[in-house]
Parts: C-alpha cells; sequence; structure tokens
C-alpha cells in the first residue's frame, strides 16, 4: 500500500509541474488550473489530463 501512496505522489507532482511549465493562451488559465490541482488533487489530476492538456498550446 505505501508504494501506491508513492506513486500517486509523484504523478500528484508531475501533474503540478507540467501545469506550471505550459504555455496557456489565456492569461488567467494556469492560475486556475494550479488552484484546482492543489485544492482538489486527485479530480484536479484527473481533470488536467483529461481536459487541461488539450488546451494549452
Amino acid at each position: 500500500m505505501f508504494g501506491l501512496g508513492i506513486v500517486g505522489l509523484l504523478i500528484y507532482a508531475y501533474t503540478i509541474y507540467d501545469v506550471l511549465t505550459r504555455n496557456f493562451r489565456g492569461g488567467n488559465d494556469k492560475i486556475v488550473w494550479i488552484l484546482v490541482v492543489l485544492f482538489l488533487p486527485l479530480l484536479g489530476t484527473l481533470l488536467w489530463f483529461l481536459f487541461g492538456r488539450k488546451g494549452t498550446s
């Protein structure tokens, strides 16, 4: 079970890194995505990989 926690933490850290290093079209999009990922870790990560990565340039 401890290994699953480490994997989850690594995926979460990668999501934050990915949001921070992407170029966004809108000015506030990066701030909104960071807040979503930080305050809703599991749901925010899923939403980022399903919808967020497509909206970046």
